[in-house]
């Protein structure tokens, strides 16, 4: 009997699933994949973004709620589950020198303490592929540093007996990769077909202190062709309100032109216990169903 496939997202942030690997997760969706999205924190500290509802009373004193309800509205439009860790958001501090993070929040956990809901998720949940960030977060929001710290721990303590004995029954993952969505590489083809068509780019900033940070792309290995659910990571997206301006740079590209300048999402395989060849262009190449206990018959 084969065992329907089962991917876990690991973000930070609510919104941060949309932003990053949201057209990917629908296509598995659409494919008879199970996903769900684990969110680290409730997004407490973060801005109001979009400018038609910045200094909305309401908004500010309930924005844990609101964003709850945002991720709700998100997770219908994608089709996915969703959980929340628990923890509380860390705010990105700013400033020179930075200021110290707020007292009890998600990036000052101990790190054992912090990946044991995600251990219990896993042992729940049985996925066989993981998405996360990379050591860097994808940038440095010390929440999403520490979304990379306790995914790689989970990843190993969850399929080893010995590791949170009271959080489940042991179940090993067998990929976790490093999601790649706002690329250099992508925002610099979309900032080209702006400039060639004479319209006013919003990347170019980006690219210029890109330059000048000397940054380069991490090594894509996997290519996930999901050009036709742009549209549904789109309004996943906007679903989330506060975060986001429907008329903002995220928008500024149409998704036709999109769907033929980039139509993948890029990935990193960061772990595997299967054999793959690279490059893929499928999470879970090298893996076959029927399993029940994480590795593959």
């Amino acid at each position: 009997m084969t065992e329907q496939l089962r991917l876990m997202a690991v973000h930070a942030h609510p919104d941060d699933e949309s932003s990053k690997g949201a057209a990917g997760m629908a296509k598995y969706v659409a494919e008879g994949v199970d996903v769900l999205v684990a969110t680290c924190t409730g997004g407490e500290r973060g801005s109001i973004l979009n400018p038609r509802l910045r200094g909305d009373p309401e908004i500010e004193a309930d924005i844990h709620e609101v964003r709850r309800r945002e991720m709700d509205a998100a997770r219908e439009i994608l089709g996915v589950k969703q959980a929340w860790l628990g923890f509380v958001d860390s705010g990105l501090p700013e400033g020179d020198p930075l200021p110290p993070l707020p007292e009890g929040c998600f990036a000052l956990e101990p790190v054992e303490k912090a990946a044991e809901p995600l251990v219990r998720l896993i042992r729940e949940f049985r996925p066989h592929v993981i998405t996360t960030y990379d050591e860097t977060g994808g940038y440095p929001h010390p929440d999403h540093v520490m979304t990379h710290t306790i995914t790689m721990a989970a990843f190993d303590a969850a399929g080893d007996p010995d590791a949170y004995p009271e959080s489940g029954a042991p179940w090993q993952p067998l990929k976790v990769y490093y999601n790649h969505g706002l690329s250099m590489a992508r925002i610099r083809a979309l900032h080209a077909y702006l400039v060639e068509r004479g319209q006013e780019s919003p990347y170019g900033e980006w690219i210029a202190v890109w330059e000048k940070e000397g940054r380069e792309d991490r090594a894509f290995t996997t290519r996930v062709e999901c050009a036709d659910w742009f549209e549904v990571r789109d309004r996943a997206l906007i679903a989330h309100a506060t975060q986001i301006d429907p008329d903002g740079p995220w928008f500024r590209v149409p998704l036709d032109a999109q769907r033929e300048i980039w139509p993948t999402e890029e990935y990193e395989l960061a772990r595997s216990l299967v054999d793959t060849s690279l490059p893929e262009d499928d999470l879970f190449a090298g893996i076959t169903t029927g399993v029940t206990t994480g590795i593959t018959v």
